[in-house]
């Protein structure tokens, strides 16, 4: 406020935002966590603040041996002689909540990696919201009026989220779910808990021996492919993202690594965030509008999302979310990145009545360290360069009716089939195979491998042409705008039909699809005799 008073607010900006980082590391732990969630969140504090906390580390000193061992046997109930031949003497890494040394597990000789929960974290963790909650209950109404977002709420959030990480029992669990979602993908590695060597303030995991993202040099060296790695990594996180809906929430350098064979592992699923069922329905709604240039659906989204409050006059955004749109993608996927888009956005979150949900503002911290993690690893990397063919191959072969309504509505623009834009989906997803299937983690036996990896070296559309025949045989409307796509300009279409085939015809085994066209013949014959006759009842 002085600064503003004397009119050197401008010029001292980095020096106070430099101030605030230091004054948070000074304060501890959940200061130094209320940083990193404030440097994702434009709509409380403005783009250059946000840039210096972007740097901010939860690194701390490490706490006492002796005190990190006394809590490992309390938690386990047996002296670490009894459960480990050999324990590091120093930590592997240590932050603000916890630390990690490396040991061997006496009974099998399996190297474990061992997390142990700060002493008396907890009375400081809860002394800490108290004075947050107590903070907002002041600043409410200011930050109602001004900023459009409600304190009270957004401590809320994160302090449920900070509540999490100081338990051990729930990272336990979710790593058990995250091992599950990626079972049979040998593309990634989620490292085994021992959940009876586990408890609240302990927690016991396999090691992993892998190569950390902030040595590029090292995985260059290890003769690991980047460009096939760096495809797995980013289908991997959009998997999370779009298919399961749990997703780690903190992917730094620090918590993914390469490993030798081409796999990608994470470490560390303190911070998790999900998204609901219709969370993951609206976010590829996003996508398909952003692909038929639909800005009304697109701020739409941003309602449906939670991003406006519901009954929020979305007029005045539509204009912005276009300019932002068109100046990022633009000059095509080349120049297109996340950080130049976020950038864009905050200034449209400040501007307008926008808030970001907690989980959102994960999501694109997320996205934003792993698009940081990628340009590390190859300065010209394009996200959306392998982003787009994992969402094309997805639209394409997905069983999911949500997915095949998408594709639908991708394939349609103003009631106009887009022959180009099939055919530009068909060659992304290709690309998204091809480059998956070169990776050498999928020649390696790393365990069962399930069928859709199986499969991998080539696009499998079987389902999607049984789908698409079906939907052409029962919907009406399909088959009027097909035959229209096919006649329009009062011309016959075929040579765009043999161009789309000449693209799939490697793919398609075509004795097999008519086997199963065969096989699920009785099925068809009785949904269109259902069809039929409801048709014929409703008319009467």
């Amino acid at each position: 406020m002085y600064d503003c008073l004397v009119g050197r607010d401008k010029e001292v900006v980095p020096f106070r935002a430099r101030q605030l980082r230091n004054l948070l590391c000074d304060l501890g732990p959940s200061f130094i966590k209320a940083g990193q969630v404030l440097a994702n969140r434009p709509d409380i504090i403005r783009e250059d603040y946000m840039n210096e906390l972007c740097i901010l580390q939860d690194d701390v000193p490490p706490f006492p041996n002796q005190v990190a061992f006394k809590i490992i046997e309390e938690e386990l109930g047996q002296p670490l002689e009894a459960l480990f031949s050999k324990i590091s003497s120093r930590t592997i890494a240590a932050a603000s909540l916890g630390q990690v040394y490396r040991a061997t597990l006496r009974s099998s000789g399996e190297d474990v990696a061992i997390k142990v929960l700060r002493p008396q974290i907890e009375p400081i963790i809860y002394r800490d919201l108290f004075l947050f909650r107590t903070l907002a209950s002041f600043l409410n109404g200011i930050s109602i009026q001004k900023l459009g977002c409600n304190a009270e709420l957004i401590v809320d959030e994160f302090g449920e989220k900070l509540l999490e990480e100081l338990d051990y029992t729930l990272e336990a669990r979710n790593i058990e779910d995250f091992l599950e979602n990626f079972k049979g993908d040998p593309t990634v590695k989620i490292p085994l808990v021992y959940k009876n060597l586990s408890g609240s303030r302990v927690l016991v995991m396999e090691w992993i021996d892998g190569i950390r993202c902030t040595d590029p040099q090292a995985i260059k060296n290890a003769g690991i492919d980047v460009n096939g790695f760096l495809t797995v990594g980013v289908s991997a996180a959009l998997r999370q993202l779009l298919e399961f809906g749990l997703f780690h929430g903190d992917p730094h350098p620090g918590n993914i690594f390469a490993m030798r064979d081409g796999r990608i592992a994470y470490v560390d699923f303190g911070n998790v965030a999900v998204l609901s069922q219709q969370n993951k329905q609206i976010l590829i709604d996003a996508v398909v509008h952003a692909v038929n240039e639909d800005y009304a659906e697109m701020a739409n989204d941003f309602t449906r999302l939670g991003f406006l409050a519901s009954g929020t006059d979305v007029s005045p955004i539509i204009p912005a979310l276009e300019a932002i749109w068109q100046n990022s993608s633009g000059k095509g996927l080349s120049d297109f990145n996340f950080r130049s888009v976020t950038g864009q956005f905050n200034k449209l979150v400040y501007n307008y009545p926008i808030r970001i949900p907690e989980r959102f503002s994960l999501v694109i911290r997320s996205l934003l360290t792993q698009e940081g993690i990628c340009f590390t690893l190859k300065p010209d990397f394009k996200f959306l360069e392998v982003a787009y063919p994992y969402v094309a191959k997805r639209l394409l072969t997905d069983p999911n009716p949500a997915l095949r309504e998408r594709l639908i509505q991708v394939l349609f623009k103003d009631g106009v089939f887009q022959w180009k834009r099939l055919e530009n989906l068909i060659v992304l997803a290709k690309e998204n195979v091809a480059k998956m299937s070169s990776n050498p983690a999928i020649q390696v036996k790393n365990g069962p491998i399930s069928r859709s990896w199986q499969t991998v070296s080539k696009l499998d559309l079987t389902d999607t042409i049984k789908d698409g025949a079906r939907l052409v045989l029962f919907d009406e409307g399909i088959r009027r705008q097909l035959l229209l796509a096919l006649t329009e300009d009062s011309k016959l279409h075929v040579e765009e039909l043999v161009d789309v085939y000449k693209l799939v015809e490697d793919d398609i085994n075509i004795p097999a699809v008519a086997m199963e066209v065969v096989q699920d013949f009785p099925n068809v014959v009785r949904d269109f005799l259902l069809s039929w006759s409801n048709s014929v009842l409703s008319d009467r």
